[in-house]
């Protein structure tokens, strides 16, 4: 746990919290960015980082293909945004609509353009609230492969992963 009362673990990425470049550094790596939010005290945080990431085959993963920032809901850190705005990440938090930890934003992979967008289209998919690790890792996956693109239904393309798991004889841990 860091001095802020968060959860934190290594591979996070050491950011000087300006998104445009952070987003850049990641393309150019042929990962993806994520900013996950949370708080001081908040149990659904504390049970991503006590189950979800402590499950190699999680860990492994998302540090293959993603650069994950970590933010505090309530934090004063400047952050510099797509658009080149300064603000506390309390402040970016609330223009992103971020109301609740955790919360995982997913960002388009391609640098260019993206402070032009709005907030909400900076974002492919976002991740709220707690998830058991099956859903967890597999949010990671429809990002990492860009399935929205194919089937903007989480749920529905979730089914079909199960589904395929399940005729190669593979165990779908739900819960």
């Amino acid at each position: 746990m860091g001095e802020d009362g968060l959860y934190v673990q290594p591979w996070f990425l050491d950011s000087f919290l300006e998104l445009s470049s952070d987003l850049a550094e990641t393309s150019a790596q042929g990962k993806r960015l994520a900013i996950m939010w949370e708080q001081r005290g908040c149990p659904y945080c504390r049970e991503t980082h006590l189950v979800n990431l402590r499950q190699p085959k999680v860990v492994d993963y998302i540090t293959k293909h993603f650069n994950v920032i970590q933010m505090n809901l309530w934090g004063d850190r400047e952050v510099v945004d797509f658009d080149g705005e300064k603000l506390s990440e309390k402040k970016l938090a609330r223009k992103y609509g971020v109301q609740f930890t955790p919360t995982i934003m997913f960002f388009k992979d391609d640098p260019n353009g993206i402070g032009k967008l709005s907030p909400r289209d900076r974002e492919v998919w976002r991740l709220l609230g707690y998830w058991k690790p099956f859903h967890f890792l597999n949010s990671f996956v429809y990002v990492s492969e860009k399935a929205y693109e194919k089937e903007p239904n989480f749920q529905r393309w979730l089914q079909g992963v199960a589904e395929e798991m399940q005729r190669r004889g593979e165990p779908v841990n739900l819960w």
